[in-house]
């Protein structure tokens, strides 16, 4: 049988936050069983919010949860890297309201966990498995999930700027044959200079920088280093739908398809498939009829 998963020991990060500016400092502890990934708010007098679409409050720039008044911002990179690793249980303390953005991908987190160990717990790992097609539609962009053999992730992003357009723009990833670690945890967030020099007039991104982002001007990139991915884009895209897809609160068996999507249109999709339970099951699976893979192997061996 396919087992939950937890960290063996406690790890430490410290990190910006993108939001604020300021130096967060964040801890992942084990946790039993059928816990789940529960965040802490050490400066909120330790209350808790638990990393599931119910508590999804807030999608613009990224994806937050809250609950009672305490709210976790920016939790798509590191659910995104428990996702990629199978971490079904685990409490992240967090000093402050956000999640270290660390260098704007999932590649710090898988580290973090890959430093900390992976341990199997008794209890069964659950899959969220998808029985008929869901789609949700906004404009001119949808996201739907469909029944499939497995995890994949097909995407297609449109932006109208000269690098993305070089880079390529669509994308389909089927997991069973793809290494997340090798293939998407690397790719970083993106956003127009312009952008961020308005946000942070508002006093939001004041930690965006190019330690953290891939900065874009009218036609071309700034980042000394260039790009990591030949496709980064939509690379990083993909990165922030295996997050937000783990706010079902299991690993998703299925295929999603997606164009012009973001974390509203995720939160819209995740919130109409738990509307429709004859559209999904969960189940667990014996090992060798997994159709899903997850990653425990050394970090080095991975890249």
């Amino acid at each position: 049988m396919i087992k939950q998963r937890t960290v063996k020991k406690s790890v430490k990060a410290r990190g910006i936050g993108i939001h604020s500016g300021n130096m967060v400092n964040m801890t992942l502890i084990p946790a039993e069983s059928n816990h789940g990934i529960v965040f802490k708010r050490m400066d909120a007098g330790g209350k808790i919010v638990k990393a599931h679409n119910a508590f999804v409050n807030e999608v613009v720039l990224s994806t937050s949860i809250e609950n009672g008044g305490v709210k976790v911002s920016t939790v798509e990179h590191l659910m995104s890297a428990f996702s990629a690793l199978g971490i079904d249980n685990i409490l992240v303390e967090l000093d402050s309201f956000e999640v270290p953005i660390m260098d704007g991908s999932s590649a710090p987190f898988i580290f973090l966990v890959q430093s900390a160990g992976i341990e199997e717990q008794n209890e069964s790992k659950k899959f969220f498995v998808i029985k008929d097609t869901v789609r949700v539609e906004n404009n001119d962009s949808w996201a739907q999930v469909s029944p499939y053999e497995g995890f994949k992730v097909s995407l297609e992003i449109d932006f109208n700027h000269k690098k993305v357009r070089e880079s390529g723009q669509k994308l389909s990833i089927d997991f069973a044959q793809k290494s997340y670690l090798k293939e998407i945890s690397r790719a970083r967030t993106f956003g127009y200079v312009k952008d961020m020099e308005m946000l942070q007039a508002k006093k939001l991104a004041m930690g965006a920088s190019m330690d953290n982002a891939i900065a874009l001007t009218d036609d071309d990139i700034l980042n000394e280093d260039g790009m990591r991915y030949e496709d980064e884009f939509v690379k990083h895209k993909i990165l922030d739908i295996v997050g937000d897809l783990y706010l079902l609160g299991g690993s998703l068996i299925g295929h999603y398809e997606g164009y012009k999507t973001g974390h509203l249109l995720n939160d819209r999709l995740l919130s109409t498939i738990l509307k429709k339970p004859e559209a999904w099951a969960i189940e667990t699976f014996e090992i060798e009829n997994s159709p899903i893979q997850f990653y425990s192997e050394d970090w080095q061996n991975s890249l």
